[in-house]
């Protein structure tokens, strides 16, 4: 039987906003979004609140709704993001004191406002790894760039939401394991950016996260969030043999 008419058993590893997780599902796959967080994707039918790791070795697990799902067979596919707040390279200003930028990088103090972001840093590495080494014959994770390709591997391959038909850049690195690289479906503009008086600039979407945001939290929850596009290209091109 051809992979296009089976129903996979899939896990959408960290993903509250269950973007992916909603269009594998439209598809008719057995798909499940995972966090810690709750999800805001509307669907706790679908959604584990709980460990990652304890879904993926007791092939289900208690789901929001306080349903009890146990799978018969293995996880075909895991598509996981694990969270970039101590992997992207964008916040490796964050790790040392400002006050001694002009020193080596050996001789330069803890960030005053986030003295263990190095420890968080570890902390995230090996997640990411274990991810990557979980049981599951297919796998995928994606994080935007970061020291993840000095301390694990480089990617096999860098997409944007442009790609997709989202009018938005955010460069998405992709690990890939027995998955082949996505294809671009409908290559449009980058979309609006908001320039400063610095010269510096932004997506507009990114920059929207700050204003919009109410906490901390919703900020990395919007910043994070997977585009309709690029989430349609991934429940589509990684289900089809």
């Amino acid at each position: 039987m051809s992979v296009k008419n089976k129903k996979l058993n899939i896990l959408v590893a960290c993903e509250e906003s269950q973007a992916v997780t909603r269009e594998l599902r439209l598809l008719g796959h057995n798909a499940y979004s995972c966090d810690l967080l709750k999800c805001s994707g509307g669907h706790p039918e679908f959604h584990f609140n709980m460990d990652v790791f304890e879904v993926i070795e007791n092939k289900g697990g208690i789901l929001q709704n306080g349903e009890k799902v146990k799978l018969e067979n293995n996880w075909d596919i895991m598509i996981a993001h694990p969270p970039c707040t101590y992997l992207a390279v964008s916040g490796a200003k964050w790790y040392y004191d400002p006050k001694d930028k002009l020193l080596p990088i050996a001789k330069r103090g803890r960030h005053p406002d986030y003295p263990y972001r190095a420890e968080h840093r570890e902390e995230a590495v090996k997640f990411f790894i274990a991810l990557a080494n979980a049981p599951i014959e297919k796998i995928v994770i994606e994080n935007p760039i970061g020291i993840i390709s000095t301390r694990f591997r480089k990617p096999d391959q860098i997409v944007q939401p442009f790609m997709f038909g989202d009018r938005a850049r955010k460069t998405t690195c992709l690990w890939l394991k027995n998955l082949p690289k996505l294809v671009p479906t409908e290559i449009v503009d980058e979309g609006e950016r908001i320039y400063f008086k610095s010269g510096k600039s932004q997506p507009k979407w990114y920059s929207d996260a700050f204003v919009k945001a109410k906490s901390p939290e919703e900020r990395r929850t919007m910043r994070s969030k997977t585009f309709e596009g690029m989430a349609r290209a991934m429940a589509k091109q990684w289900t089809i043999d």
